[in-house]
């Protein structure tokens, strides 16, 4: 009876080579330590992302809260200016001639109109609603409309001359430019002064 040769090839011999990827992950096993942290460093991206949201939305909001408190009453300020310059047109209309000859009621009458007018601007700028005053000032086109020039070689070119009519800001913002007229034929005027109320925006 012949031999039977029961042994087991190896796997070389059988060519049942194992896979490169099994190979190398047998060789280098993954290390849990270094995907803990990758996985704690992009947790980490993403929290300081979502707390630099928050904050600019917290900013944003601030923002759009002080702009309702500062700007929300600006259509019902400018409505209020149209009382405010007929008041002024009504006492611009006495002159001083009809002042004095007044008799007491209509003495008591325009001094009551004044005192109107001064409480008006009064509770305008309590809400932050001011009066500019150009006259005399240079001519800035963010803060005055011009309507018409005024020959006057005696004072820089650009110089507010004369206010047709008031204007005002709110906040940091113009409510309404005021309409004046400006001098042409002098030298030219220098730079405008600071306290003239600055405001570059018009409120919408």
């Amino acid at each position: 009876m012949a031999d039977t040769d029961t042994s087991v090839p190896a796997p070389e011999a059988a060519g049942a080579e194992m896979p490169a990827a099994q190979t190398d992950a047998a060789a280098a096993p993954a290390d849990p330590m270094a995907a803990l942290a990758r996985e704690a460093a992009d947790l980490k991206d993403r929290l300081l992302r979502s707390l630099a949201e928050m904050e600019n939305l917290r900013r944003r909001t601030e923002k759009q809260v002080d702009d309702a408190r500062v700007y929300g009453i600006a259509n019902f300020a400018r409505d209020m200016l149209a009382v405010a310059d007929n008041m002024r047109r009504a006492l611009d209309a006495v002159t001083p001639e009809l002042r004095e000859t007044a008799d007491t009621g209509v003495k008591a009458l325009i001094e009551g109109v004044e005192l109107t007018e001064r409480e008006l601007l009064k509770v305008l700028e309590k809400h932050g609603v001011k009066k500019l005053e150009p006259l005399g000032n240079k001519f800035d086109p963010n803060l005055h409309q011009a309507m018409y020039e005024i020959p006057d070689p005696s004072v820089p070119a650009g110089t507010v001359a004369q206010v047709v009519q008031a204007g005002y800001t709110i906040g940091d913002r113009v409510l309404r430019p005021a309409l004046v007229a400006v001098t042409k034929g002098g030298a030219k005027a220098a730079a405008a002064p600071a306290n003239d109320n600055a405001g570059d925006s018009d409120v919408g």
